[in-house]
C-alpha cells in the first residue's frame, strides 16, 4: 500500500479539530482512520484524539491475538470502546460537555477492505476511473435525500447540511455502520473529513486524485482546492492506493 496524509485547519477555523491515523510500522494492521471533531473550548479537538487513540489501541492490541476471525466484530467493539471513553470524559469534565466526533476508518485484510463508520465523514473508492463512496453520512440533509424530501443539488446548499444525527461520545450508546469490499491493484481509496466534501463535489475530488503525479500530490492537490474555494473548515484527507 502507498498511502500518505494531510491536515489543515482550513482559511476560518482558528484551530483544527481533525485527527487521524496512519499505520505505524510493518508489523501493524493496515488501519486508516478520520476524525472530526465537535465542541466548544477546544473539547471537538479531545474528542477526535480520543477517537482516534481509543480506537486504532484496540484493533492493534487484538488483531493478531484473535486471529481476527471476524474483523467487522473488532472494528465495532473498537469504534464502542472509543464511544464510551468520550462519553465519559463528557460527564465528568464540565469544559468537555456536549464534545462528540465523526470516525471512518479503512482496515485492510487478505484481499478486502472493511470500513467502519459514525458521522459524515467519508470514504471512497476510485477505481476504473470512476468515484463511488461507500459510506453514508449520519447527517439530516442525507436522511432527507434518502426519504426524497432533497435532491442532490438542494443538499448541496442546504443551509442544515453541517447537522450530523450520530455522533462518538454523544449517547451512552452508538450504531456503528460496518461494511467490506474487495480491493485489487489499482484501487485508490479516500478518507475524508465534511471540510473537503462541503468544498469539493466528487467528480472535481476524481479529477484532482487522477490527474496527480503521486499520491502526495493528490493530496496536496486536495486541501489546496478545498481552500480555493472557501476553506470554511478544518479538512483531512488519507489517500491510499493498492500497489
Amino acid at each position: 500500500m502507498i498511502h500518505c496524509a494531510r491536515s489543515h485547519k482550513g482559511k476560518v477555523r482558528s484551530n483544527n479539530e481533525d485527527a487521524f491515523y496512519l499505520p505505524e510500522g510493518e508489523d501493524k494492521p493496515l488501519l486508516f482512520i478520520v476524525a472530526d471533531g465537535m465542541g466548544g473550548h477546544n473539547a471537538g479537538e479531545i474528542a477526535s484524539k480520543m477517537a482516534v487513540e481509543e480506537i486504532s489501541s484496540h484493533i492493534n492490541s487484538n488483531f493478531w491475538e484473535s486471529g481476527c476471525k471476524n474483523v467487522l466484530q473488532l472494528i465495532k467493539e473498537a469504534f464502542l470502546t472509543a464511544n464510551t471513553k468520550i462519553y465519559r470524559n463528557s460527564l465528568e469534565r464540565e469544559e468537555y460537555s456536549g464534545m462528540g466526533t465523526t470516525a471512518t476508518l479503512a482496515l485492510f485484510k487478505d484481499g478486502k477492505v472493511y470500513i467502519g463508520h459514525v458521522g459524515d465523514s467519508r470514504a471512497y473508492i476510485l477505481r476504473d476511473g470512476s468515484i463511488r463512496q461507500l459510506t453514508k453520512d449520519h447527517s439530516l440533509v442525507w436522511q432527507l435525500l434518502e426519504e426524497g424530501k432533497l435532491t442532490p443539488d438542494e443538499v448541496r446548499c442546504h443551509p442544515m447540511r453541517n447537522v450530523i444525527t450520530r455522533a462518538l461520545g454523544v449517547h451512552e450508546s452508538i450504531d456503528v455502520d460496518l461494511t467490506e469490499h474487495e480491493y485489487r491493484k489499482g484501487d485508490i481509496f479516500l478518507l475524508c473529513s465534511d471540510g473537503l466534501t462541503n468544498m469539493l463535489e466528487d467528480d472535481k475530488i476524481r479529477e484532482i486524485v487522477l490527474s496527480a503525479e503521486s499520491v502526495d500530490a493528490a493530496a496536496d492537490k486536495l486541501i489546496e482546492a478545498a481552500n480555493y474555494y472557501g476553506g470554511y473548515d478544518n479538512i483531512t484527507v488519507e489517500i491510499i492506493l493498492v500497489d
